[in-house]
């Protein structure tokens, strides 16, 4: 006799796929859901570990923006002591050539001059004297113009001097001071 099977092997064998396929779908879904959740773990770290560097980058640009204040703070304070001491050193070397002046003055006066009033402006010497004649005077521009101390002297004025000094004749004269330069450097 002939073996028929009745059974509805079809619909079960198709359940039994069904059934397979279903599994497989969840095991899908949920390795899915795995590794959903993995990526979005490494990604919340990353963003939390690059916001921990922004805000320590943050935190070290502060500090060097400090610094750098600082910097310009003490850069602006040497430069003001620097100032100071070019103003003090000038000062230190100046100081001489004002006794040099007087001295190179009195060098250059001739016998029978005096000076009655000096006026300092700038560069310039503003003389006022009384000479017993215009000789000497002359003398004393020529030994201005050798003088390493005094250049373009300039004669502005010759009178005769009231009654009080007879034969004495009032002068203007204008000099110019320089600064000789010092021995033994080259420029």
């Amino acid at each position: 006799m002939a073996k028929i099977n009745l059974r509805p092997w079809r619909e079960e064998l198709r359940a039994e796929k069904q059934k397979q396929f279903v599994v497989m779908i969840l095991g899908a879904v949920i390795i899915a859901g795995g590794l959903a959740f993995l990526w979005k773990s490494d990604m919340d770290s990353r963003i939390a570990y690059q916001q921990s560097r922004n805000a320590y980058i943050e935190t070290a640009t502060k500090e060097l923006d400090k610094q750098i204040k600082e910097i310009e703070n003490l850069k602006r304070q040497r430069d003001e002591l620097l100032a100071r001491m070019q103003v003090i050193q000038d000062l230190q070397g100046k100081r001489p050539v004002i006794v040099r002046v007087f001295d190179e003055l009195v060098r250059t006066l001739p016998d029978g001059l005096y000076y009655t009033d000096l006026k300092k402006t700038g560069e310039r010497l503003d003389i006022v004297g009384m000479a017993e004649s215009n000789s000497r005077i002359s003398n004393l521009m020529r030994q201005f113009e050798d003088s390493e101390w005094f250049a373009n002297p300039n004669l502005t004025n010759v009178a005769a001097a009231d009654s009080a000094r007879s034969g004495y004749s009032q002068f203007n004269l204008s000099v110019q001071q320089r600064t000789p330069e010092p021995e033994g450097e080259d420029n």
